[in-house]
């Protein structure tokens, strides 16, 4: 397949990309630091000669991969997403999104919101609907929760993070919520994905419990082929024959992505270990290995919990992992 991106520089660039538009080519466009991307995909380039668009306007390449938008072949610069507050996540600074697993209250919230912003962290993250295994279990606290978590992160000056379970729900999700999370068991719902793929609002991909690394990438795929380009990769754990920890933290998988796309990648060391004691040292392991963002559970009180307690730090802990995550970060990310 001939895919092609045009030269920032180039004179004729709007109307090479109008030309494209006017035959039915749809083109993307990448957010980069100082300056956009545009590109299409499955061009005929033969036609672009024939109309004599000079060849510095553009480059052509050749992507063997399935997966062509989320790329690095496309797009050789590493994608930045900014959010509310200005905020970034995939920039020189490592974004950690905290807060706890489910939405109980007002106080719990906030509470938790105040912890996460005095520690520097980058997003609040809480859900309202909950994919629980049972159907006995917890559900969550639906809108209402939403709207709590929004007047936390307003207050806070956080933007937040929650998880999209029914695409009937979009609607909802976007008026309260700034980055849209897609979860685990959602992966590979290529519905959810096309409806997410269609609005100009960050999503959170996680991958799935059996999801392999090209299964990801073809679950971004959907979504950036619908033209939102602003998608965040997220390890949470693959399932194992291991039963000591809830999934296994796919560490290799992080120095991958981040050869293969050009997308933003973070972990969920929480969900992968399901114990808060292992936390630490997978952020860390994390951070090492590349990963522009950590995904952490914490709750005020993690005993009385309603939703995953077990891998939720405290207050104190959580300043705790975030001061050694820091300094491992300024090392790591300054070293690149």
């Amino acid at each position: 397949m001939t895919h092609l991106i045009l030269n920032p520089d180039s004179t004729d660039r709007i109307e090479l990309q109008k030309f494209l538009e006017a035959r039915g080519v749809q083109t993307y466009t990448f957010s980069c630091p100082g300056r956009d991307t545009i590109a299409a995909i499955n061009v005929d380039a033969a036609e672009l000669h024939t109309r004599l668009f000079p060849g510095e306007n553009y480059r052509l390449v050749q992507i063997e991969t399935s997966y062509i938008l989320a790329s690095r072949k496309m797009q050789p610069e590493s994608t930045v997403i900014t959010t509310r507050f200005n905020k970034t996540i995939g920039g020189k600074d490592l974004a950690v999104i905290a807060g706890p697993c489910s939405i109980e209250s007002e106080s719990q919230i906030l509470t938790a919101a105040t912890v996460v912003k005095e520690t520097g962290a980058s997003c609040l993250r809480g859900g309202a609907y909950k994919p629980r295994s049972s159907p006995y279990a917890f559900q969550g606290t639906g809108e209402k929760g939403l709207r709590m978590l929004k007047e936390a992160g307003d207050k806070v000056q956080l933007p937040v993070v929650t998880e999209l379970l029914d695409a009937d729900d979009l609607p909802l999700l976007r008026e309260y919520c700034d980055i849209i999370q897609i979860g685990a068991r959602n992966c590979q719902n290529f519905a959810l994905l096309k409806k997410v793929g269609k609005i100009k609002q960050p999503v959170l991909l996680k991958r799935g419990l059996s999801t392999t690394i090209e299964e990801l990438l073809l679950a971004a795929e959907y979504i950036l082929s619908g033209g939102n380009m602003q998608v965040i990769l997220c390890e949470r754990g693959i399932r194992t024959f291991e039963h000591e920890t809830r999934n296994t933290l796919d560490i290799s998988a992080i120095p991958l992505l981040k050869q293969k796309t050009h997308l933003p990648v973070i972990a969920d060391p929480s969900h992968a270990a399901g114990n808060w004691r292992l936390i630490e040292p997978l952020s860390l392991a994390a951070v090492a290995a590349g990963a522009d963002g950590i995904m952490i559970e914490m709750h005020p009180t993690p005993k009385t919990a309603l939703c995953d307690g077990k891998q939720s730090l405290n207050p104190e802990k959580f300043r705790h992992v975030m001061e050694n995550i820091r300094n491992l970060s300024k090392y790591c990310r300054g070293r690149k």
